[in-house]
Parts: C-alpha cells; structure tokens; sequence
C-alpha cells in the first residue's frame, strides 16, 4: 500500500487513471467502512482510501478535538485488506488558499442534521467538491448511515463531476445498532441502550410497511426513544427519494438523531 500526502503525488501515483474506487474516510476504521473496501475491491482493481478529518464540518470545536483517531491502528488494517492507496492529506493541503472550506446548500435542504448542526454538510461538499476536483476518478463508494449525506453529495456534485456514486447498506452489529466511530466513546449501559433504540426504530418501520396509518404512533416510538437517551434533536419520518414529507409505505424511511451523554449519535432505517 502507497502512502500519499499530496494531491500532485497521488495523480502521478494513479497516472491519471479513472479507474479507482474512492473510499473517503475520517479514519477510526469500523466493520462499516471495511464492508465499502471490499465492495469497492470488487468493482475496481485500483481502491484509494482517504483518512482526513475535516475541521469545517465540525460545528463544535470540542466535537472535532474528541473525534476518535486510530492513524496506526488503520494503517495496518488498510494494509491486510491490500488497499492500493491510501491518502492521508493536511488541512492545508484540502483547504490551500482561496480554496472554500464550506459551499452552499438550498434552504429548502436546512433540514434534519443539516438544520441541528450548522455548516456540518456545507464542510462535507466542501472537502469531497475538493477530492473530486483534484483525483481523476470514476467510482464514489458511501454508506447509507448518513444517508442525508449521501444525498446531499448526489444532489450538489454527482453531476458536476460525472462520477458514479454507489451506497451501500448500513452495517449494524448483532443487536442493530449501526456501526459508527462514535460507539467506542459510548459506555456499556449507554451502548445497550443505543441498541434498544435501534430495534425501536425497525419495529416502528415494520408497523408502517403493514399499515401506513401506523406513522401515528411517531410520538408514541418517540416517548419510547426519549427514555432511552439524554436529548432527541429530531426524529422524523421522510421520503426516501428527496427528503420531503410525501411519504408511502413504500417510500419512507425514520430518522434520529440523539444523544448519549456528550455523544451525538444517528440512525435511519
């Protein structure tokens, strides 16, 4: 595996070969992220990992100071899992002067996380408008845990830079909480939790897919989510194409997001 810091060094590494599968990673490797390796293993012979942990879409400094950070620990398991390339840049190297560490996104998409954490995926479009701009590249690989995210990506850069973008499903461990970075700085009795509220969240769901005038119990599965952590910042239930309140029960999916204790953590099933 080549470890590269630059851009000009990673497009002479890839000689400017579309033909790689981009994996972007804010480091502290889970299954999550190993199940996108794999995948994009599969797709492409040539597989680029980035570790960058983006200040600018960090909306609390704190948040971005405790963010978990395994450099060594991922290097090693990038490296058993044979990645071509792995591109750790630094701040100055993504965000060189001039260069806009937030873009803009449309009211009407200030919803959910975009709505409870400011600029957070104004910073995330940044840094991958800026990977796409620099790396000749033909396959995007994300995950469906934040799928706001993910959408947002489709919506703002997928046709400007012509990239296929793939998603690929949530990987939960065996009690159906996602897997996310954030756990490890979860406590036992708050990770149990966690998991109660995820198995909410799929129970809820399957009582919509049987009768969609189920969606009235929202407060009722909330009241529920609400014993079981310290704050609920949203839970709401929306389309599973844009985003918007026209739902069916075949075109929907809940999402949250809450806290355990100083964790932010969130879901959608």
């Amino acid at each position: 595996m080549k470890i590269i810091k630059s851009f000009n060094i990673l497009n002479r590494e890839l000689n400017y070969n579309k033909n790689i599968g981009f994996v972007p990673t804010m480091g502290s490797l889970h299954e999550g992220h190993i199940s996108l390796i794999k995948y994009a293993k599969k797709k492409t012979k040539n597989v680029l990992v980035s570790i960058f942990v983006n200040p600018s879409q960090f909306n609390e400094k704190k948040d971005f100071i405790k963010y978990p950070r395994s450099l060594n620990k991922d290097i090693s398991l990038l490296k058993k899992l044979n990645v071509n390339y792995l591109f750790l840049p630094t701040t100055y190297e993504i965000y060189k002067k001039g260069i806009k560490k937030r873009l803009i996104i449309s009211n009407k998409d200030i919803i959910l996380c975009a709505k409870h954490r400011p600029g957070h995926f104004e910073g995330v479009l940044a840094v991958i408008s800026r990977f796409l701009q620099k790396i000749s590249l033909k396959y995007l690989i994300l995950g469906e845990k934040d799928f706001q995210q993910v959408y947002l990506i489709k919506k703002y850069l997928q046709k400007k830079f012509n990239i296929q973008i793939i998603t690929c499903k949530t990987i939960r461990n065996k009690n159906k909480l996602p897997l996310s970075s954030r756990n490890i700085l979860l406590n036992k009795f708050q990770l149990r939790k966690s998991e109660k509220i995820s198995k909410l969240l799929f129970n809820f769901k399957k009582r919509i897919i049987l009768n969609s005038k189920n969606i009235k119990f929202l407060n009722f599965y909330k009241n529920k989510v609400n014993n079981l952590c310290d704050n609920i910042e949203y839970f709401e239930i929306r389309s599973s194409f844009n985003l918007s309140r026209n739902i069916s029960k075949k075109n929907f999916r809940i999402f949250i997001a809450y806290r355990q204790g100083k964790v932010r953590l969130i879901d959608n099933v």
